[in-house]
């Protein structure tokens, strides 16, 4: 029988019936321990056996990957939003209304007023002062039913059947009433140095009379 080493007492004897059989060493004194080797940068790492696997960024689950910093990317507004006709390319200007679109236009309301005047007239000619009295309220109403509905739409009568409409130059919304009145007003300074104001549209770059420039309003065609 042998016992251990007087060198090292710890060290436990060899079997005798076969020397070359050697009992793994346990890591005791004096033996280095081996730390388990961990897993470097860049790789992944696996999780045990029977912990469910941890699921990645929503982009992994089927749900579209957002750009830049998860924040959503604003849409895009179309021109159609802002009351224009959508145009191709980037940075065109507003379909603007010729002067002949805009004269036909304005000549249409007038001709849809005569009626009125002209019933009027047959009345102040005839010593009739009902059938003068109904046309003169036939013209105030016909001009205020005008008013509210270019207010309101951008469009009378004569502006519809040319397909044109009176907007906002800056967001190409109607005027609304009150501005569309005031606009009527301003007309008056296309009346001034023989009716300058009404032949500008002809050679304008934005196709405006004087009381446009004035309202900042604009005339578009809506086709």
């Amino acid at each position: 029988m042998s016992f251990g080493s007087p060198n090292n007492p710890y060290e436990k004897p060899q079997n005798p019936q076969n020397p070359q059989q050697q009992p793994p060493q346990q890591p005791g004194y004096g033996y280095p321990q081996q730390q388990p080797q961990q897993p470097g940068y860049g790789y992944p790492q696996q999780a045990p056996q029977g912990v469910p696997q941890q699921q990645g960024y929503p982009q992994q689950q089927g749900y579209p990957q957002q750009p830049g910093y998860g924040y959503p990317q604003a849409p895009q507004v179309p021109a159609s939003a802002y009351g224009y006709p959508q145009q191709p390319g980037y940075g065109m200007q507003p379909p603007y209304a010729n002067w002949g679109q805009r004269f036909l236009g304005t000549l249409v309301d007038m001709l849809v007023f005569a009626v009125p005047y002209v019933l009027a007239g047959v009345g102040a000619a005839n010593n009739t002062p009902a059938l003068a009295i109904i046309g003169y309220l036939a013209v105030i109403g016909l001009a205020i039913w005008l008013l509210i509905m270019e207010g309101r739409t951008g469009q009378t009568l004569g502006k519809k059947a040319l397909g044109i409409r009176l907007v906002r130059e800056s967001d190409g919304q109607p005027l609304g009433v009150g501005m569309a009145f005031v606009r009527r007003l301003a007309h008056f300074l296309d009346s001034l140095a023989c009716y300058l104001g009404w032949l500008w549209p002809a050679w304008d770059a934005k196709r405006q009379t004087f009381a446009d420039k004035v309202c900042s309003s604009i005339v578009i065609r809506t086709n």
